[in-house]
């Protein structure tokens, strides 16, 4: 099978497409014909050495997220399921290929109505916001902001919470991802890339952010995180500056901050987020933006382009 190698920590230009033998399903696995895959900031700190959780070195296949026809499947898994539009996860790797191996259990058949990319947008992204914004629980009139909200997780939580009748606050770099925010229900926008953003932030909450949604961290995150009220919420889930935000004070300050490792704790399932998300994309209550397309062979473009901030929304690989 084709497939993209990541054989080297470096910079975008050490994924290489090439040859690899065909992966075959074991028991309580499935085959899947892979059409579409999800790439991730993540996978962009992976492949160049600076993850923010310890993975297998390379050489290997990146790609966790995947979208296509199950085409096999093992043991003790129902063979009726051959055929079968799906998306799943894969346990963090060997998305970027024309075929991947996913457990049973993690599949979700793509919803009627509902097109393969947009279902694969969601996956990762979908089942995030989701479970962030049941979270938060933002009420109608709570001053919500939201980061990076041109991007895949972002422009959902901008949806969730405007949908939940919050005044939404996007932050975001530059006109047009601030248009987009707009476009899903944001009700005021912030440039942080602009000077003086704090005070126009500031002059957009003068009584403080009820909830926080940071997918940026570093001094951005801090700034957000200082602009929330006392009984706010702060929730981070990302580093797209390189670091997680500094919160040590929010005990001092009456800040409750609540993260991703807060899901299970309050019974919150990715698996069930995931599929959630998918059922309110298919009924067109939730919109994944899905803002550039490339194919296989150019998934060190498609790298590229997200550390270079170029992209809105989520970014896919077309293998087929």
């Amino acid at each position: 099978m084709r497939a993209v190698w990541w054989r080297r920590a470096g910079g975008p230009e050490v994924l290489v497409e090439g040859e690899a033998p065909d992966p075959r399903p074991e028991a309580g696995e499935v085959l899947i014909r892979v059409a579409v895959a999800g790439v991730t900031f993540v996978e962009t700190q992976v492949r160049a050495g600076r993850a923010p959780w310890p993975v297998p070195p390379p050489p290997g296949i990146l790609g966790n997220g995947v979208g296509g026809t199950i085409a096999a499947v093992g043991d003790r898994v129902d063979p009726a399921l051959v055929g079968r539009l799906v998306v799943s996860s894969l346990r963090g790797r060997g998305g970027y290929a024309e075929l991947a191996v996913a457990a049973a259990d993690g599949v979700h058949p793509v919803p009627e109505g509902l097109s393969l990319t947009d279902a694969v947008a969601l996956l990762a992204d979908g089942r995030t916001a989701l479970g962030l914004h049941r979270l938060a629980a933002p009420a109608p009139g709570e001053s919500v902001l939201v980061e990076a909200a041109a991007g895949g997780v972002g422009s959902l939580l901008v949806q969730l919470a405007s949908a939940a009748g919050a005044r939404v606050i996007a932050a975001a770099s530059g006109a047009s991802k601030l248009e987009l925010a707009r476009s899903l229900g944001a009700t005021a926008t912030v440039d942080y890339t602009a000077p003086g953003w704090p005070d126009r932030l500031a002059a957009e909450a003068p009584a403080g952010l009820d909830v926080a949604f940071d997918g940026v961290g570093g001094e951005t995150g801090r700034t957000v995180f200082e602009a929330v009220a006392r009984g706010g919420r702060f929730l981070p889930h990302g580093l797209a500056s390189g670091s997680m935000t500094e919160t040590g004070d929010a005990e001092v300050r009456g800040v409750r901050v609540i993260g991703m490792a807060d899901f299970g704790s309050q019974g919150l399932s990715p698996h069930e987020l995931a599929a959630a998300a998918l059922t309110e994309a298919a009924a067109g209550r939730l919109r994944p933006v899905i803002g550039q397309t490339y194919p296989l062979a150019e998934a060190a473009r498609a790298h590229a382009t997200i550390e270079a901030r170029q992209t809105i929304g989520k970014t896919l690989l077309l293998v087929e």
